[in-house]
């Protein structure tokens, strides 16, 4: 049998001890030796509130949750230059208050001590969490501490165009690099950054709305010795000044270019192009940016000068001879012919007669809104010039429906971006609600927005149907709440 060996007695203490390097026993050792002297016992770890970030030194911060792998690494990162004369052989937390702005690591080392004696300790670092504002978070605080700016203007009295732009941007994120947003009478103001990221927002408008742009750059400040300078950056773009249902009138070329078709068209949709439709032919074509540049031209009415007509009699028109040169025709609208009156003139018996492209919605007794060009001052100098022969009565835009009833059985809602506004007025809901039924009667429009089903507002049997558009159940998205632990990522419990 192998003999044990003898014990012997501790240099310090006499203490009996088996046989080691040192020939001291743990306490004593311990008394003489320090294997953590020079490793910081305390330290400072930068918090942002805001974004809920850490300093990773020297100026990068990331996400991480209370006592996971993410923070323990940073913390350590910050004592790695003392802990290179030890070994490390384990480091977790000790669990302290959320609220307390304390972290704590019990980290044990090891290190190589007198004639080769190798002594494990265990200690504790403290840190202490302190506040501090990124520079993201300073960014979008301060307001005014922007690189690059997008201004969108157009020059019309609706806002429809903006809510249709709003919605686009909103599906596609293009808002979550904006430090701010400001709405002012006649546009959007996007302020960000980085020039990168106004430019992505200008291609993105360009690609989305007829528009046109152009930048500008001002010099804030120049280092001569490092030849850096600091620039802030304008954009401004420019949306063309159609909306839909306007009623515009084409230069004579643009309109021969187009097909031959009516200098008098209806716009019926603005997306990347113009859509326009003769009411006279059912006629349609599209004007991109650039062509409305060149051969520019305006609308002829305001949204508040649609007038609500009363239809007396429709005949509808199923073959018309197509003219030389003539363009492509819409499938989806039917030309009528029709004998409308004014609803405030149901005590006279003066009627007028039109051509429309609704005939596949109209119906003697139906109120549909348009446009009375026989008893107005037309100011358009390419309506000035036009044989009075060819310019009709009466140009009808839409059917009318009860409002207050849509707006009841509305059973869908969509999101906003938030901005700094302006005082916003009854007008503006006006147009608000005016943009609603666009996407209510327009499919086209509303396959590029999320519409989200809104659970307050049951749905309504269809026993109390007056025919009005409607979105189905299939088209509607549901909107999602998450909520998570405030620690976020890693230690948020599983979701039911």
């Amino acid at each position: 049998f192998p003999l044990s060996p003898c014990p012997s007695l501790c240099c310090q203490c006499g203490v009996p001890i088996p046989p080691n390097p040192a020939n001291m026993c743990v306490g004593c050792l311990r008394a003489q030796v320090d294997i953590t002297e020079g490793i910081p016992k305390q330290g400072t770890v930068h918090f942002c509130k805001q974004c809920e970030r850490y300093l990773q030194p020297p100026g990068t911060w990331i996400q991480c949750a209370l006592e996971s792998r993410e923070l323990l690494a940073l913390c350590l990162k910050k004592i790695k230059a003392s802990l290179s004369k030890v070994r490390l052989i384990d480091a977790g937390f000790i669990w302290t208050e959320p609220h307390s702005k304390r972290l704590k690591l019990k980290l044990t080392v090891q290190k190589e001590v007198i004639n080769g004696a190798v002594l494990q300790q265990v200690f504790v670092v403290e840190y202490v969490v302190q506040s501090q504002m990124c520079e993201d978070c300073h960014r979008i605080e301060a307001k005014d501490f922007w690189k690059a700016v997008v201004q969108v203007r157009q020059k019309t009295v609706h806002k429809k165009t903006f809510y249709y732009l709003e919605q686009l941007i909103l599906k596609h994120r293009l808002h979550q690099n904006t430090l701010r947003i400001k709405e002012i009478h006649d546009g959007l103001d996007f302020y960000y950054s980085s020039k990168q990221h106004a430019q992505k927002m200008v291609d993105f408008l360009q690609c989305t709305v007829p528009s046109r742009s152009k930048s500008s750059q001002r010099l804030i400040s120049h280092d001569i010795h490092s030849n850096v300078y600091n620039y802030k950056s304008t954009f401004s773009v420019e949306i063309v000044p159609i909306c839909k249902d306007n009623v515009v009138c084409l230069s004579p070329k643009l309109a021969q270019s187009l097909g031959n078709m009516s200098q008098i068209c209806v716009c019926i949709r603005v997306t990347s192009t113009i859509h326009l439709i003769d009411p006279r032919t059912l006629q349609i074509a599209e004007i991109d940016g650039n062509t409305y540049w060149r051969h520019p031209f305006n609308s002829l009415f305001h949204p508040k000068q649609l007038e609500e007509f009363i239809i007396m009699d429709i005949n509808r028109v199923h073959e018309k001879k197509k003219g030389a040169g003539a363009g492509a025709r819409s499938n989806k609208h039917t030309l009528a012919e029709a004998w409308v009156r004014k609803t405030s003139e149901l005590d006279t018996d003066h009627q007028y007669f039109c051509c429309t492209h609704l005939g596949h919605i109209l119906n003697p007794g139906d109120l549909v809104l348009g446009f009375d060009l026989a008893n107005c001052n037309l100011n358009d100098e390419f309506a000035n010039k036009m044989n009075p022969q060819h310019i009709p009565d009466v140009v009808l835009i839409k059917k009318s429906y009860n409002r207050s009833k849509r707006q009841r059985r509305r059973n869908w809602k969509l999101k906003e971006l938030e901005r700094d506004r302006e005082a916003t007025d009854t007008d503006d809901e006006r147009q608000y609600q005016d943009f609603l039924e666009d996407l209510e009667e327009d499919e086209t429009i509303r396959k590029n927005v999320n519409i989200y089903r809104n659970a307050d507002i049951p749905v309504e049997s269809d026993t109390d149907d007056d025919g009005a558009p409607r979105i189905s159940l299939a088209e509607m998205l549901e909107d999602l709440h998450i909520s998570q632990d405030a620690t976020g990522g890693e230690g948020a419990e599983m979701l039911t």
